[in-house]
């Protein structure tokens, strides 16, 4: 395995579905280091033989810029050119967020349509003012009550 440069590692995890290659990605994905995550998610998919997904594991993703966002569709472009389903597990909220104001998600998430619901809670929770303590707050920052953090 390559060691992390410039902010983002991905990590083999292993499965037993020989079809299936799960990488785990960590740090921010952005300008400095989207080179880097597109060659070696591209080299691991070239050296999977009898790949049919490709599962990237977003949940230590801390977030993404739109060269990150780039090189995601790029991977998924080279996913579909192998016969390969990319999958994105684990989504956090900014991840979504960025999926669904940018019109990518039908592009990066097949099976989008079956999770609508899960979609609108992030993206809910993506536009969520917070106070400094990280709780609930009205668009002035003061922090809402149990009765009102809708």
């Amino acid at each position: 395995m390559t060691p992390p440069q410039a902010g983002i590692d991905l990590t083999t995890i292993p499965s037993s579905d020989k079809t299936a290659l799960c990488l785990e990605v960590h740090g921010f994905l952005d300008y400095d280091c989207a080179d880097h995550f597109l060659a070696q998610a591209s080299q691991q998919l070239a050296d999977s033989a009898g790949l049919r997904a490709l599962r990237l594991d977003c949940r230590h993703l801390e977030g993404l810029d739109s060269m990150g966002l780039a090189m995601l569709l790029t991977l998924q472009r080279r996913t579909t050119a192998a016969g390969v389903t990319l999958f994105l597990d684990n989504r956090r909220p900014a991840l979504q967020r960025m999926l669904d104001i940018t019109g990518a998600l039908p592009y990066l998430v097949p099976d989008h349509q079956e999770n609508a619901s899960e979609s609108a809670e992030s993206e809910a929770m993506a536009y969520r003012h917070t106070s400094e303590g990280g709780t609930a707050a009205d668009r002035t920052g003061r922090p809402l009550g149990p009765e009102n953090s809708s």
